[in-house]
């Protein structure tokens, strides 16, 4: 049950450090960063903060041949996760990409359903549902958003290939430290960023302009790359994959949060109500599948 709560509580602090996106991604847009660079900048300085934090510890670089292949692999998917989500927002509203993202935990139940006949609990169910409707109450739109056929297809690809890791990294139970484990996915994703770059020169990497401009990257690759992505693994590791995915709906908490408390967003009780079915979702994961199996030892 202590690494029950373990995985949970990490799931909880990857989801909101993950949250923190926003505080540094915008700032960084209006400075002329494209989605490219800001995603590359932050990868790029998680591998260098992540391979000092290794050598410090003293923890050797060295993996296997298998390890390598699963890392790169989980690299390559969760820099194809970022890519296609920040390029969405060139043809639809940002916060209706953020809603139809938060698919994921769906498509992570199913997949562990269909590929390895996992059992998916009522109170998973009920779980998910609520936090999807939670966050479709955390979009305030205008009302004439126009919704892109394009634009829909990169989020769902972006929310697929992110269960996708989330699956992986659960079923693949890789005996290496968080820290390592994120520096080597990191730098594989930091790698095909860069790749990518030189492929197609209208998202080309620019150069960092000034020293504000460099404090949020590294804020972006401190809070919600390097802790969001270590504590996710552990997340996964120790809860599963579908209660850390669906713990994930704290993600656009934290932000609807940082957008009333920093850029004077506007409170209402439609966001309250999101907020409560949310955090009910997350509660009945963590405390209600412990309830559950009380009852079910009793009625037994």
């Amino acid at each position: 049950m202590n690494d029950k709560i373990k995985g949970y509580l990490s799931g909880i602090i990857a989801a909101v450090a993950y949250g923190t996106n926003p505080l540094g991604a915008l700032f960084l847009y209006k400075e002329g960063f494209n989605p490219t660079s800001v995603i590359f900048y932050r990868f790029v300085f998680a591998v260098i903060i992540l391979l000092a934090i290794l050598k410090i510890r003293r923890i050797p670089l060295k993996i296997t041949k298998e390890e390598f292949k699963v890392l790169a692999c989980l690299g390559v998917i969760f820099a194809a996760s970022a890519l296609t989500l920040y390029t969405s927002f060139n043809y639809m509203d940002s916060g209706i990409a953020s809603t139809i993202l938060f698919a994921y935990p769906i498509m992570v139940a199913v997949i562990m359903a269909v590929f390895f006949r996992e059992k998916t609990s009522l109170l998973t169910v009920v779980s998910i549902a609520l936090s999807v409707f939670g966050i479709g109450l955390l979009y305030q739109g205008d009302g004439q958003a126009k919704l892109s056929v394009l634009g829909i297809v990169l989020v769902l690809i972006s929310s697929l290939t992110y269960a996708v890791y989330i699956v992986i990294v659960n079923r693949a139970k890789l005996n290496i430290t968080p820290f390592k484990m994120t520096f080597f996915i990191m730098m594989f994703a930091a790698v095909t960023i860069g790749l990518y770059s030189l492929l197609l020169p209208q998202n080309r990497i620019i150069m960092i302009p000034n020293v504000t401009s460099l404090g949020w990257i590294i804020m972006l690759a401190c809070v919600p790359t390097i802790i969001a992505m270590t504590f996710l693994n552990i997340g996964i590791f120790y809860a599963g994959s579908t209660p850390t995915a669906v713990m994930g709906a704290l993600e656009p908490v934290t932000a609807v949060i940082i957008s009333i408390t920093v850029f004077d967003g506007v409170f209402t009780l439609r966001l309250f109500t999101g907020i409560v079915l949310i955090l009910t979702a997350v509660l009945l994961i963590v405390g209600g599948r412990k309830l559950f199996a009380k009852r079910h030892k009793q009625e037994s």
